[in-house]
């Protein structure tokens, strides 16, 4: 199959998940909210035990949105997609989905947790006001390993956004290039 149909069929895919909302009933609604409320909790105490220093950017942030359980698969081409759940103050103030879609040398299946920390108004405002929030467009996102988290204080915050890829489960190998998109959702 040559690249380029490839490219376009994997296209495709992602933005029909990308439309992809729930349509259930109120109940379901409820539930789904419920669940994805439980797994923000988990992923966030999981986080905090294994990274101290992402307490400490929880204290100063803005807000707080968090991916528990994203999956993602690929064999040449791949998609990701997971729920999450935005936290403003400890409370949750909105429902949100990821999907991203890759081409290039991968392949397996593989899921992970992921948090973005806000720290500032603006930031968080471009989150809000986007139709769909893309990463590496808008503010700049900083992607924390364990090193560069440890070297963390106050007065070294200076990117507007942190993020957190925690919690791999499973095996992905590869290079691609990738994208993802972040929209606010109705469980």
């Amino acid at each position: 199959m040559k690249p380029t149909l490839m490219f376009n069929l994997l296209l495709i895919f992602v933005l029909t998940l990308a439309g992809c909302e729930s349509t259930g009933d109120k109940k379901t609604d409820i539930t789904d909210a419920v669940q994805i409320d439980r797994d923000v909790d988990a992923a966030l105490a999981k986080l905090y035990e294994t990274a101290p220093s992402a307490k400490l950017l929880a204290s100063k942030a803005k807000g707080i949105l968090v991916f528990p359980n994203i999956v993602k698969a690929g064999f040449i081409g791949g998609a990701q997609y997971g729920k999450g759940a935005l936290r403003k103050r400890g409370r949750t103030a909105g429902y949100y989905n990821i999907v991203a879609g890759s081409f290039g040398l991968q392949a397996g299946v593989q899921s992970f947790d992921y948090a973005l920390f806000f720290m500032n108004d603006e930031a968080l405002a471009y989150l809000d006001r986007s139709e769909g929030f893309e990463l590496g467009i808008g503010p700049t996102v900083a992607v924390l390993d364990a090193g560069a988290a440890g070297n963390l204080s106050t007065t070294t915050l200076k990117d507007d956004v942190y993020a957190f890829i925690f919690g791999q489960r499973g095996l992905m190998a590869g290079i691609n290039l990738e994208g993802s998109k972040i929209t606010r959702v109705n469980p």
